[in-house]
């Protein structure tokens, strides 16, 4: 009686269980450091677009502040040079801040619904585009220090040692704009008027914070308002130690912090809870 034949040896088969797939808001951010190096690459490449073929280049992100600084100066400095010393200062490190909210924001809407079309080639953590959206501003913030150097040294203007807080003053600020961009991404995902609706609503939010004039003169009636308002607790944690030397009251600070980190949990809850259909949508 021969050998019995041999029994071929089945490989094992990996078998897929949605059940053990980790959270989504879990998920993207492990997805997220592992493509790091891409963020890097968006982040460059944004710099790159934006200098490329200009006469200006880097120079822009130097000048574009501080004109629009010396603009708003002209016009308001009259009005509150009495109340508000070293008033270009006061503006100036309040534009960067609004600056780079706004620029961030915006940006991070327009990769994702414009760029999207990446989603449809590869696969790629859809945090990217906001991601690298807050990088590029990050880059440009700093830049853009170095005009609200000259504009202190050329008004005499102390820098004391509570500038030692401006690091953690921008961590809140890019953590704030980077959850709101997050959020607004995924509804202009689902609704591109979005993006139209948004540039509307920053003006009018613009003007609701004390950038170009002092929180003291509104009346008490209306201070409400900016007790609602999270951008003002972050422009006077970033501006108090800038303009005034000293830094912003505790109080401020507990305010921005809580505002920075709801708004990025919010908003990476709700854009990680429906990233898995963006590439069907853009």
């Amino acid at each position: 009686m021969g050998a019995a034949a041999a029994k071929p040896i089945e490989s094992p088969v990996e078998i897929y269980d949605s059940a053990k797939r980790p959270s989504p808001f879990i998920d993207e951010f492990v997805q997220l450091l592992r493509y790091r190096s891409l963020v890097a690459e968006l982040v460059a490449r944004d710099i790159k677009t934006r200098y490329k073929r200009s006469v200006l280049g880097v120079a822009w992100t130097l000048l574009n502040p501080l004109a629009t600084m010396l603009v708003m100066a002209f016009v308001f400095q009259t009005l509150f040079q009495r109340t508000v010393e070293h008033y270009s200062v006061y503006l100036l490190s309040a534009l960067l801040v609004w600056q780079f909210f706004s620029t961030t924001t915006t940006h991070a809407m327009n990769q994702l619904v414009w760029g999207g079309a990446l989603l449809h080639r590869i696969y790629l953590p859809k945090s990217v585009f906001a991601v690298s959206a807050a990088g590029t501003g990050l880059v440009n913030l700093l830049i853009s220090l170095i005009p609200l150097g000259v504009v202190m040294a050329l008004t005499g203007a102390p820098l004391r040692p509570a500038v030692l807080l401006m690091p953690l003053a921008v961590l809140l600020l890019a953590m704030f704009s980077l959850g709101l961009g997050l959020l607004l991404s995924t509804l202009a995902v689902y609704f591109v008027d979005v993006l139209n609706m948004y540039v509307i609503v920053l003006t009018m939010w613009m003007y609701l914070t004390p950038i170009l004039y002092p929180a003291d003169i509104l009346p008490a009636s209306f201070q409400w308002v900016l007790k609602v308002n999270p951008m003002y607790y972050l422009v006077e944690i970033f501006r108090s130690p800038v303009h005034a030397g000293v830094g912003a009251p505790l109080a401020a600070w507990v305010a921005a912090a809580l505002v920075a980190a709801g708004s990025l949990i919010v908003g990476w809850w709700a854009f990680t809870k429906q990233a898995d259909e963006y590439a069907y949508r853009v």
